[in-house]
């Protein structure tokens, strides 16, 4: 029986490679017909790194930029501590296009440049296609819902951006091996460097912020470089690479799929839990959800029970994500949080640790 992929994502794909390599007949369905930028931070944790490392993709021929320390910075202060593990920064343009090839070669079909219009749990109405039966489906479309099967949330009133660009020799010296969280009044951004020497800043703000900072980005990337002399240092003298940042709004942040006996459908990804971008855990998610399902349809089980244990791995982690969000919504609780971090470093750490899927996870089962 085939199992069908709606999505080529990093959840998708890896699901793809691992069925394909047990022997399973798989199809993926990707919408887009080549490599393409997505936002995303492009944190890589130990975890994920694992996690692809089992799938027997070679990371380090992707050249990824090590990173090893956090750096909080608010106005014009800074604390920074080392992680408690060595991350990764590695854009999606490239890692999705690797693992999707990775997936073909160890044996899946991968179907590109047809989007899936809507889904009923059994099948899927795709463009060029037409219906393809899917009695086992993996829904990992990440955060886009899919007619037939959307998500029941009210997401909270945010808008993300993400824009690469080259820094000056000095300022890219300066970022090296660090991943930077500027938080600023109204939202935060992240800004580390991946392959090739590019800096990924990505940032998130409240949709009443961003009005107010002028609803273009032109104008909020100045008001932020106007509150922020840090990020100003940083892009003195970059060059942006892309035309136009990439947006996207309504995230379901704190989002939790909880099990249904009466669905088939399991759930991947963004589509199944929804995690603060500031954690840099979302890509070992995707990839911990990936490999569960694989190994809960591999042996047997049910969308429901995976859905279920899946629930239980990650809920504590985007609930504390959360909350510490909740920190960083107005001045007050912004400052509080940095002093505390100024006061005690290692802080950092812990919150990096307070927020991830615990390693070993699936081994411990």
């Amino acid at each position: 029986m085939t199992v069908v992929i709606a999505g080529g994502g990093l959840a998708g794909a890896a699901a793809a490679t691992a069925l394909a390599r047990a022997g399973r007949d798989v199809t993926l369905i990707e919408r887009e017909a080549a490599a393409t930028d997505k936002i995303c931070g492009e944190f890589l944790s130990t975890e994920a790194q694992n996690y692809l490392a089992a799938l027997g993709l070679d990371l380090a021929a992707l050249n990824g930029h090590e990173i090893t320390h956090l750096r909080l910075i608010r106005g014009k202060r800074a604390v920074t501590a080392a992680l408690p593990f060595r991350g990764l920064g590695l854009s999606r343009k490239s890692l999705d296009e690797a693992l999707l090839r990775h997936a073909a070669a160890a044996g899946a079909t991968i179907r590109r440049g047809h989007a899936i219009r809507a889904a009923d749990g059994t099948a899927l109405q795709v463009d060029g296609i037409g219906e393809i039966a899917a009695p086992t489906l993996f829904l990992a479309t990440g955060k886009h819902d899919l007619r037939g099967l959307k998500r029941v949330f009210a997401p909270p009133p945010l808008v993300g951006f993400k824009m690469y660009f080259t820094l000056s020799a000095a300022q890219t010296a300066e970022l090296a091996h660090r991943v930077e969280l500027i938080i600023f009044p109204g939202g935060y951004a992240g800004l580390q460097l991946v392959e090739d020497g590019k800096a990924n800043l990505c940032l998130l703000i409240g949709r009443d912020a961003f009005a107010a900072a002028g609803a273009t980005w032109p104008a909020l990337l100045g008001r932020l470089c106007t509150q922020s002399p840090h990020l100003a240092r940083r892009l003195a003298d970059a060059t942006q690479l892309l035309a136009a940042p990439l947006t996207i709004a309504r995230v379901p942040y704190g989002y939790i799929q909880r099990p249904d006996t009466a669905d088939s459908v399991y759930r991947l990804g963004d589509q199944a839990g929804v995690i603060q971008s500031f954690t840099g855990d979302g890509m070992s998610i995707a990839l911990h959800s990936a490999a569960l399902a694989v190994r809960t349809h591999l042996a047997g089980g049910t969308a429901a029970g995976f859905q279920a244990e899946l629930a239980g791995h990650i809920s504590g982690q985007i609930r504390r994500a959360g909350a510490l969000y909740g920190f960083l919504e107005t001045p007050l609780t912004q400052s509080a949080l940095f002093n505390a971090a100024r006061l005690f470093p290692p802080a950092l750490a812990l919150a990096a640790r307070f927020t991830r899927v615990p390693p070993g996870v699936l081994a411990a089962r």
